[in-house]
């Protein structure tokens, strides 16, 4: 059945699956923004081969005929397999039902409601490529709960990233799924949000109208048996870290400006002697968003007036550390929209393999890539904070800042203000936390399952730190483009110029930030003397997370 969703002025097409390959813009308006998402005929047509041979081989053991052993359908997990084949199809049927009660014993704080979306959209993805031997209905049902917004309560703790994300999707699977027969009581159900409201699974799924499945054969593990939790955490960590790094250039910029920097460090002929693509481009925006500035000291054609023309690293190097994030990030980028796409439960069935057993048993569940991907992010995201960091703590100090107040605060009384110290403090401990939180969890591994799994990639955990270590760092930027934008207004006072001495995209990131209300409803106005700090800063960071810094410099620069 197809979803469109609509509202007052506008009607959302729903994503369709199997149309074309899922990308992380796709996973960000379902997870983020509710897109409705349908199962195309192109998917179905590609499950039906699958499913049918798992059919058939489940019709045979009705029949009476000697059962052959196939992994997970009709034999035990893991160190359990091999141990006897079951030989009645309802055995298949209970075994999926029971593998999902028994893993699901995750522990933490429920996920994060984009998350579990994400979880939800990146699992059906992968069973409508038709490997995984699922009849339609399965994704047909988690698709029906995405859109009627049923989110099953996912604790955070519990995959090892490898034999897929079991516990994790076992608590999904637990609202979607009840046994084939006897009782089927609440408490075995799991919980769920719907409406505001933590309930159990089969409320929520009756309040949705949506009948719970009783699975077939394999159905259980093709739940469960994916990266599908571990690349949700990773991607969208991932979306974050691209509009972060995106605003970090912004406020770099800003803060460039107001420490008088010199043009010399971002000529093109500099970085294109380096020749790395990421460090290029970060030059390149650089230039763009200090175009048009009075404060800015040489540039191609204009030889800097104050030598030596160069900056402390953390402004001059700022395309020699964003670049290597950029390029970092594109890599992380093909990683994640390549497994958005992937079939990734064990086994895989393979209908036009040339032999008769199509399960084919493999290692597609081990999440290596994902947990690179997010180690990596967060490696690189922790440097766009660890090099802002630098920058606040210049822009404070009187010795370093080339003539601004110290702590950025004009007062009547020299100390009697602290003016912008502690958010210096804030950032300073944020980016500890992440040189912490940024350790590889990827290089990690406890083997589970009687040695079976005796190599685990822990990509649960790497996602679940890529996320906070992005958390951090959006504060640290929101600070610098606090403290940029002091800085930049107390500048032109020092000078005695006008708003218009500054780069039309700073100026536009400045004006952007004083339009807008702190999170207590009184202005982000320019700071004179000390006031209560975390409503501005809350609501910087809520302009950081929205896009609106990189937006607003944009704007301004095409006004111009």
């Amino acid at each position: 059945m197809t979803t469109t969703a609509t509202t007052a002025t506008t009607v959302i097409e729903p994503l369709v699956l199997g149309d074309r390959p899922l990308t992380l813009d796709d996973l960000v308006a379902v997870a983020r923004h509710h897109r409705p998402v349908a199962l195309g005929a192109a998917a179905e047509k590609a499950m039906a081969p699958s499913a049918a041979w798992i059919a058939r081989l489940t019709d045979d053991m009705a029949e009476g005929e000697a059962a052959r052993p196939v992994y997970s359908v009709n034999t035990g997990f893991g160190s359990l397999a091999g141990r006897q084949a079951f030989e009645a199809p309802e055995d298949a049927v209970e075994l999926s039902r029971r593998l999902i009660v028994s893993n699901a014993c995750g522990v933490g704080r429920h996920c994060a409601e984009d998350v579990v979306r994400a979880t939800m959209l990146i699992r059906a993805s992968s069973l409508a490529r038709g490997y995984s031997g699922v009849r339609p209905d399965v994704v047909h049902t988690l698709l029906a709960m995405l859109n009627s917004g049923v989110h099953p309560a996912i604790p955070e703790y519990g995959s090892l990233g490898a034999s897929g994300d079991l516990i994790p999707l076992a608590h999904l699977a637990l609202a979607l799924s009840r046994p084939a027969t006897g009782t089927d009581p609440d408490e075995d159900s799991g919980l769920a949000h719907h409406d505001g409201e933590l309930v159990s699974g089969c409320a929520a799924m009756a309040a949705a109208g949506i009948d719970r499945l009783a699975l077939g054969a394999k159905e259980g593990l093709a739940l469960t048996n994916g990266t599908s939790y571990s690349t949700a955490m990773c991607a969208l960590a991932l979306a974050d870290a691209e509009n972060l790094l995106a605003t970090a250039e912004v406020t770099a910029a800003m803060s460039i400006e107001a420490l008088l920097g010199f043009g010399d460090a971002f000529l093109p002929q500099l970085h294109e002697a380096r020749g790395h693509p990421g460090q290029i481009a970060t030059a390149a925006r650089l230039r763009e968003l200090l175009d048009g500035s009075a404060f800015v000291d040489g540039a191609a054609d204009t030889d800097p007036v104050r030598q030596p023309p160069q900056d402390a690293y953390s402004l001059r190097c700022v395309p020699q550390v964003l670049g290597p994030v950029r390029d970092t990030l594109g890599f992380v980028h093909g990683i994640v929209e390549t497994e958005l796409n992937a079939a990734t439960d064990n086994p895989l069935v393979v209908p036009g393999l040339p032999r008769d057993l199509k399960a084919v048993s493999g290692g597609n569940f081990h999440a290596q890539y994902l947990a690179f991907a997010s180690d990596f992010l967060s490696i690189a995201v922790t440097e766009i904070g660890s090099i802002a960091e630098r920058r606040l703590f210049r822009l404070n100090d009187g010795t370093l800042n080339r003539g601004l107040p110290d702590m950025l605060v004009d007062g009547e009384k020299v100390g009697m203000d602290c003016g912008y110290m502690l958010p210096q403090y804030l950032a300073a401990a944020l980016v500890s936390d992440c040189k912490t939180l940024a350790h590889p969890d990827s290089v990690d591994s406890i083997p589970t399952c009687s040695n079976q799994e005796d190599h685990v990639s822990m990509a649960s955990n790497a996602g679940r730190h890529a996320r906070q270590v992005v958390a951090n760092i959006e504060a640290v930027v929101a600070t610098e483009l606090l403290m940029a934008g002091q800085a930049l207004e107390l500048r032109l006072a020092e000078q005695g110029r006008e708003a218009e001495a500054l780069a039309p995209a700073t100026r536009g990131a400045l004006d952007r930030l004083r339009a807008t209300p702190a999170t207590d409803g009184r202005p982000i106005d320019h700071l004179t003397r000390d006031v209560v700090m975390y409503p501005r800063v809350h609501a910087a960071l809520a302009l950081v997370r929205s896009g609106a810094v990189v937006e607003a410099a944009d704007g301004a620069r095409q006004v111009v």
